[in-house]
């Protein structure tokens, strides 16, 4: 049955075996994090987070989400990774869901804690050029569904995983993912290799945002979009002060 906590299960065993991995990274990007207080020890949680092409960056947050709470985040991942057979075992394994209204409304009707980066791989693909931006101006199924599920909303920022790659814009990246939402990037990173920069990264997690209160189960168009705004504006400022050399400073 689609959205039955068996479909959300976890290998626990690969989770543990992720962790040096994990250890690895956090110390190559001198991986440091503000606000994980603001996450509930229980209770249905919508975790919102900007899209890097790098993307491991969200594994360094859900590692410390789960050391902090106990609690996993089960990311909502595109559709595009279920379809390659051997990634598709490993990220389910590791508690990835597709990512379907109806697996976010499953996880968070549970008490679950979901994560989902709206802006998606068309965000993860923009250029250098455009980095620190998000790309979610029609983007708000996820305001939608904290609407509908009444789950606070919590924003992790982390803009400073757009510099690990330069991103050139290119003709090639564009038709592949308009036409078969494929992501073909053209990309350097380490001086003329492909390694990562191992620039710090910093985390930042907002306050959480509180869904207004609805009649029935159907938000209406005007409140989805006063909730999205909202949540773009403490977006862009979480983002900023995460870009700080000292963000405690303003925390």
């Amino acid at each position: 049955m689609e959205g039955s906590p068996q479909e959300f299960k976890l290998d626990k065993e690969l989770v543990k075996k992720a962790w040096p991995f994990v250890y690895l990274i956090q110390a190559y990007h001198r991986h440091r994090i503000y606000g994980l207080e603001h996450i509930p020890q229980q209770g249905r949680t919508l975790l919102v987070v900007n899209h890097s092409l790098a993307t491991y960056d969200i594994l360094l947050l859900a590692a410390e989400v789960i050391k902090y709470t106990n609690r996993v985040p089960r990311g909502l991942g595109d559709r595009l990774l279920f379809k390659l057979p051997i990634l598709s075992k490993w990220i389910k394994e590791m508690g990835v869901v597709e990512g379907k209204m109806s697996s976010a409304h499953s996880i968070l009707e549970q008490e679950g804690l979901a994560l989902v980066a709206p802006g998606g791989m068309r965000e993860a693909l923009r250029p250098t050029t455009e980095r620190y931006q998000l790309r979610w101006a029609k983007r708000r199924g996820f305001c939608r569904l904290a609407l509908e599920t009444q789950s606070p909303l919590i924003l992790a920022a982390c803009p400073g995983a757009d510099d690990l790659y330069t991103v050139y814009s290119n003709r090639l990246t564009k038709i592949a993912y308009r036409n078969l939402k494929i992501p073909i990037p053209l990309l350097r990173g380490w001086g003329p290799t492909l390694l990562p920069r191992p620039i710090q990264l910093t985390h930042v997690l907002s306050e959480p945002i509180i869904p207004a209160t609805i009649a029935g189960n159907t938000p209406t168009e005007s409140q989805v979009t006063e909730l999205h705004e909202e949540v773009q504006d403490v977006m862009e400022k979480t983002m900023a002060i995460a870009g700080l050399r000292n963000p405690e400073a303003v925390l």
